[in-house]
């Protein structure tokens, strides 16, 4: 079977959320089936560690696709010519961007329909080519993959799609994350709070992720506690959300600190040595900051919509993400209530097993495998 795989994601200068999953679920699946041939379409020169194993061919398409009408033009011209020049039998999306015009199987990954219930929170152009073309994809494909049985409902809804056509395959999170040691956690904490214990968030700084009202809980919190500071890890997902976040000034200026974009080792550092994650988007497909948090054995505040409790089940405490004295309280209260503290850093670990990017390859290699070669069902 050949298989045609969309990379463009794969960009060795700047990995982010489509590309750490196109790199854990692609590697995997390359590297279990060396019996099957692997078609990487990229959009612009690709690094060499993208192309996993001998069983890999490299393309680059033109144009780069970093904008609506060049997406159009990547998809239903250049993708459906090299799906029939390569003979591709099945092609495979992991960022759900179809070929409306190509005759060949097509399996798209949709992580979440957010752009579908909370229009006012992406620019107008992107917008436009997302509400225009997803619901086509989602009829187009052959089969649908989606991360959380909430993506899967709200795709069924929204769309009309069958559920038979829908499988979910829960993220996993990056093996590096374990829990520190208390020389790691205090090394880390001097060198990024002067040795003080901090909440964390670990996003891009984008409306849905709800960053201004975590800043608000947060000064709540602060005029009670003086002892643990907050840390945001992440940057701007559409060039400027500074006005979803809310001015800061004095000695609380000083207790939240913005790290910007960070690699992955200070990633694995800087959640492993937090107090807790604070996570609170209005809307998520998934929330694999979460997962890396359980992996830490770290506690947990989520909030309660959306698919958030699917994935945190026992390892969180659940606050209205839009209540920000809640949000506050809760923070508190993992300070105060030690066996609390304790009991959901347990949780945590126990809950972390439940995700592997080994479960998400394989379910997705049985999908493409179902497709591509219908009485030749594979395992990975």
């Amino acid at each position: 079977m050949r298989i045609g795989i969309n990379t463009r994601f794969l960009l060795s200068s700047k990995m982010e959320g489509f590309g750490w999953y196109t790199f854990e679920v692609v590697k995997r699946m390359v590297e279990a089936h060396p019996e099957h041939e692997f078609v990487f379409f990229f959009d612009r020169k690709f690094d060499e560690k993208f192309v996993f194993a001998k069983n890999v061919t490299p393309v680059v398409l033109f144009p780069p696709a970093r904008h609506p009408i060049l997406f159009v033009w990547w998809f239903e011209h250049s993708i459906k010519r090299a799906l029939k020049k390569y003979e591709i039998d099945v092609f495979y999306s992991p960022d759900g961007y179809l070929s409306l015009k190509s005759d060949v199987p097509q399996i798209g990954v949709i992580h979440d329909l957010n752009f579908e219930h909370h229009p006012e929170d992406i620019p107008a152009s992107p917008l436009r080519y997302l509400r225009k073309y997803f619901p086509k994809f989602a009829k187009k494909a052959a089969h649908v993959l989606t991360v959380s049985e909430y993506s899967k409902q709200d795709i069924i809804q929204s769309y009309n799609i069958s559920p038979s056509k829908i499988t979910v395959a829960w993220n996993g999170a990056s093996e590096s994350f374990v829990p520190l040691s208390d020389d790691e956690i205090q090394a880390v904490r001097t060198q990024k709070t002067e040795g003080r214990p901090y909440f964390i968030f670990v996003g891009a700084i984008h409306p849905r992720k709800n960053v201004g009202r975590l800043i608000e809980a947060f000064g709540k919190f602060a005029e009670v506690n003086n002892d643990i500071d907050l840390l945001i890890v992440g940057e701007s997902l559409w060039g400027n959300n500074a006005s979803s976040i809310p001015e800061v000034s004095g000695n609380l200026k000083k207790r939240i600190r913005f790290t910007g974009h960070v690699s992955l080792e200070e990633l694995n550092k800087f959640m492993g040595a937090a107090f807790a994650l604070t996570y609170i988007p209005y809307f998520e497909g998934f929330g694999i900051p979460l997962v890396e948090a359980m992996r830490c054995g770290i506690p947990i505040i989520s909030g309660n919509l959306t698919c958030l409790p699917e994935v945190a089940g026992e390892a969180a405490i659940y606050v209205n993400p839009f209540d920000t004295e809640e949000v506050s309280k809760a923070m508190t209260e993992l300070v105060v209530d030690e066996q609390k503290y304790q009991e959901l850093k347990v949780k945590s670990l126990e809950r972390a097993e439940l995700f592997s990017w080994d479960h998400t390859a394989e379910a997705t290699w049985n999908v493409i495998a179902d497709v591509g070669t219908p009485n030749q069902g594979n395992t990975i």
